[in-house]
């Protein structure tokens, strides 16, 4: 980790700043929010977030390049910081505590960009993990004050923990049907949704998840963590990493059967 310690301290500068402007406005009654081109909501904090991010880190990294939800990409480079200043927007807006920023920074390498570096900061939950390549995965209030984060050892599908976001957009791709068979295969299911149920794998509270549709934003910080804690996450192709446009994640051990379950099409 110690190739990357000055990155992770200062996403987990950037996050803090993010934090505190996220915070301030949440389930404030004049908060404003948009409807973006792709329906999706964007409210006034996760401009402000990601403008303060952008900032920090063109005086910290100005040769690093930056890809943020709202405002796209800027510069060129091996190395690009990518970021989701509000993961889970729906839920902030209606004042819904689960939701959080994602800080990760990639490094060009085989195979296109792989994140290094992942901080997914929960401020309203009082949650915070991350993970530097190489180093572990960690959850805890700072850097001097963290637990190792380890995934399950679970080996039975009929022993495992589900988590997912929700069932529309399995049908919208025709793998509900599939999807469903899962959940009736597994011990139990809990539909926490976004960056929360990755973190839950990392912390082995939790022994599989996926979602049909991601951005890249949604999941470098998370992939790096589910990694390091010693979990897999793939897209549903079983391609590794945050490339796939949807995801799967797991404890490795039930990588395989959860990734048939996905793919069934009828």
């Amino acid at each position: 980790m110690s190739d990357y310690h000055d990155d992770l301290r200062l996403a987990h500068v950037l996050a803090d700043t993010a934090d505190a402007a996220t915070m301030d406005r949440f389930k404030a009654l004049d908060l404003k929010v948009e409807t973006k081109p792709d329906m999706t909501p964007v409210s006034e904090a996760d401009k402000a977030a990601e403008e303060l991010i952008r900032g920090n880190l063109q005086r910290a990294r100005p040769r690093d390049a930056i890809l943020g939800e709202e405002y796209g990409v800027e510069g060129t480079g091996p190395r690009r910081w990518v970021i989701d200043p509000i993961d889970g927007t729906k839920n902030y807006v209606r004042g819904v505590p689960v939701w959080a920023t994602l800080i990760s920074l990639m490094e060009a390498g085989e195979g296109g960009y792989q994140p290094v570096v992942g901080v997914v900061s929960a401020p309203a939950l009082g949650r915070r993990w991350w993970a530097a390549k190489g180093g572990g995965a960690y959850t805890g209030r700072s850097l001097s004050s963290a637990t190792r984060l380890r995934v399950s050892k679970v080996s039975r599908l009929s022993d495992a923990s589900l988590a997912y976001s929700s069932l529309s957009g399995w049908e919208e791709q025709g793998r509900l049907d599939g999807f469903l068979d899962l959940t009736r295969a597994v011990w139990r299911t809990r539909g926490y949704g976004d960056f929360w149920p990755y973190m839950m794998v990392a912390e082995g509270s939790v022994d599989i998840c996926a979602e049909p549709e991601l951005s890249l934003w949604d999941m470098a910080a998370t992939a790096i963590v589910v990694t390091e804690a010693g979990g897999t996450f793939t897209g549903l192709d079983g391609r590794p990493g945050p490339h796939s446009g949807n995801a799967a994640a797991s404890n490795g051990v039930l990588h395989d059967e959860l990734l048939g379950y996905v793919n069934q099409r009828y």
